[in-house]
């Protein structure tokens, strides 16, 4: 029920179907020659207005920029974690090979978390992500392979290999976490998805340290352009599907706010 409902929102939430539909139904209008010709023309105007809109640096760098403002690090200084946890997401399935896993905009975590344990920060990594799907392996033995290759030894390496969201992240690995006896636990993940992620374990329970990396737009004003672009489009649906997996998670419970105490 999850997947299905989190599927019919993403396409919800995807600014083409803001634009498409009340364009489409406008032409239809004009081509029928109805009556109507001022609805017509605004619902074409306002479809092509919305789809501007949605490709302006302006408008994509402000909606990105306000997921990441105010997440900042809690790792603590002088704290060795016991454990920290990689959340999947790093891996794009439709450029990897069984043997040759395509890496995404997020590979920053992969690499922070490399550092971490190479510099004695933490203890143990456990890495987390489910199939990709078609013949590709779980994307968590990817991750633990390439952690391998880049020099950490192995037994410091948990797989989880079976969360497929934020959610099974955190009651996936909450089981390893306990079975390790980690009290110290931080967790890295990109700076949008922070709160998304922070939320989900303390929702089962498990107050975490967390380590913010692949920060975005930090300040919006610094970007050059200024007339629209298609890359500014697929940048703004980004960042509203992430506002609404917030939303979604908060009304079902999956992730659960700071106490404000």
């Amino acid at each position: 029920m999850f997947f299905v409902l989190s599927k019919l929102l993403d396409i919800a939430i995807d600014p083409l179907w803001w634009s498409g539909v009340p364009t489409l139904w406008g032409v239809v209008l004009l081509a029928r020659g109805s009556s109507r010709r001022r609805l017509a023309l605004g619902l074409v105007g306002l479809g092509l207005a919305t789809l501007f809109l949605c490709c302006l640096p302006a408008v994509s760098n402000r909606v990105w920029a306000s997921l990441e403002g105010g997440v900042v690090s809690t790792m603590r200084e002088g704290v060795t974690y016991d454990a920290v946890v990689l959340l999947g997401g790093v891996v794009s399935p439709q450029g990897s090979l069984p043997d040759e896993p395509a890496w995404n905009d997020n590979v920053e975590r992969l690499l922070e978390v490399r550092r971490l344990l190479l510099s004695g920060r933490a203890k143990v990594a456990i890495v987390s992500g489910g199939k990709l799907g078609g013949a590709l392996r779980t994307e968590a033995q990817y991750l633990a392979e390439a952690l391998i290759a880049l020099g950490v030894p192995k037994d410091q390496v948990l797989v989880e290999p079976h969360a497929n969201n934020t959610r099974e992240n955190a009651t996936l690995s909450k089981p390893m976490l306990e079975a390790l006896g980690a009290k110290q636990v931080l967790l890295v993940t990109s700076a949008f998805h922070v709160p998304r992620s922070v939320g989900c374990f303390r929702a089962v329970g498990l107050e975490a340290d967390v380590l913010p990396v692949d920060y975005r737009v930090r300040d919006p004003s610094l970007d050059p352009h200024v007339a629209p672009r298609g890359e500014y489009l697929s940048q703004t649906t980004r960042a509203l599907r992430e506002w609404l997996g917030r939303a979604v998670y908060r009304v079902l419970g999956y992730s659960t706010p700071p106490s404000s105490s």
